[in-house]
């Protein structure tokens, strides 16, 4: 008798703690919403939910990244248009310096402002991110980008490096760019050649920037044209062989190979231009090369005919820095275009794996509680069951 109601005894125990852990998980999974606690409760179920978990994790950390990068375009996109800014007023400066009524004073005047420019220029492309990287170091983000050397000329101290950063499966977005790519290495001239005046030159020519009638026709190599009389000119290759002359006309083009130039006023006999190939220049140094030209002043023909054909050959320098900019900037604003368009699809796939995971795991309220309130009575009977045996074995030792 003893043994039979040692073994109610057990099983009743038994019963009662199952009832109670069947309960306990009810009211867990009513507490928490979710249906799959651990893998035993639906091993399939567990093993999509944990790849919806991985995927979405994915997905979340996508978000991050795109969000790093988004913050730096739109610091370097504000950079750019300041730096486009400042080149501008520059341009408006350089014309103005070039009016034949400014006194030498007037134009040290403006070099004083233009050397405030050029160095808010240098500020802009020193900017930092909000965690305090440089914007235009490359992959040197602690290194500071730009400063003057020991020659006196601004210099670049960061790489050509762009950091590339994954905002999806297989895309990655470039998160800025090197600042020798943006401000240093600047086409020079029209892209394809560049003009001077010699500066031994004693007469009052000014060259312009010229132009490119045909690209196929072009011969890169260093031309100078000689006025071999104020009314004559010929263009020599660099080799001293005659590539074409021709008789002067104040303005008129002087075209060969490809390319034509005009010269203005009075060229003396002697007077050379070169006509070379190009090659590049930083923003940096053309804006030295200005204030440079408006501090020496200008009071003799020659002179001034020099000043003009340095400024004319800037001018069309500030428009190749201001066009550089210019195409970066329409470059950062396609790589934000792109990470907007895969924030949208990214938030829709986002919802898609909630959806799933949901459907999987969450919890269904009305079946849950139904569930818990037949454990609830169930337990209440295994509890009088045991109370009942507890008495029969007190009853019988006694």
């Amino acid at each position: 008798m003893r043994i039979a109601t040692a073994t109610m005894y057990q099983l009743a125990t038994q019963a009662l703690l199952s009832q109670q852990a069947a309960l306990a998980k009810s009211q867990n999974q009513i507490a928490t919403g979710k249906r799959v606690q651990t893998p035993s409760d639906d091993p399939v179920a567990a093993v999509q939910l944990h790849e919806l978990a991985r995927a979405q994790s994915q997905y979340e950390q996508y978000d991050k990244n795109s969000t790093a990068v988004t913050g730096r375009l739109q610091l370097e996109e504000q950079a750019l248009a300041d730096a486009g800014t400042v080149l501008q007023r520059a341009r408006e400066l350089v014309v103005q310096a070039n009016t034949a009524t400014l006194s030498d004073g007037d134009r040290k005047s403006i070099a004083t402002e233009l050397k405030a420019r050029l160095d808010e220029l240098m500020s802009i492309g020193n900017r930092k991110d909000s965690n305090g990287e440089y914007l235009f170091s490359g992959y040197s983000s602690a290194t500071q980008p730009f400063a003057r050397g020991a020659s006196g000329s601004v210099q670049y101290f960061g790489d050509s490096g762009a950091r590339g950063v994954e905002v999806d499966a297989g895309l990655q977005i470039q998160d800025s760019d090197p600042g020798n790519q943006l401000f240093m290495n600047i086409p020079a001239g029209n892209g394809l050649f560049v003009n001077a005046a010699r500066a031994a030159n004693t007469g009052s020519g000014v060259i312009d920037a010229g132009s490119v009638t045909s690209r196929a026709a072009w011969v890169p190599d260093a031309y100078t044209v000689s006025f071999t009389t104020p009314g004559t000119w010929q263009v020599t290759d660099s080799g001293g062989a005659s590539v074409a002359s021709g008789n002067y006309s104040s303005g008129g083009a002087i075209a060969f190979r490809g390319v034509q130039v005009g010269i203005t006023g009075a060229p003396a006999a002697g007077d050379q231009f070169t006509v070379s190939s190009a090659g590049t220049q930083d923003v940096f140094t053309t804006l030295d090369g200005i204030v440079n030209a408006l501090q020496a002043g200008a009071s003799t023909d020659a002179q001034r005919a020099q000043f003009n054909s340095a400024l004319n050959g800037s001018l069309q320098q500030l428009d190749q820095a201001n066009n550089q900019l210019l195409n970066v900037r329409s470059q950062v604003g396609a790589r934000l275009s792109t990470l907007d368009d895969g924030n949208s699809s990214r938030a829709t796939q986002l919802t898609d794996l909630q959806t799933a995971a949901g459907q999987l795991g969450d919890l269904d309220y009305a079946a849950a509680v139904s569930k818990m309130s037949q454990q609830y009575v169930g337990l209440q009977a295994a509890q009088q069951s045991f109370a009942s045996i507890g008495k029969l074995s007190l009853f019988n030792y006694l």
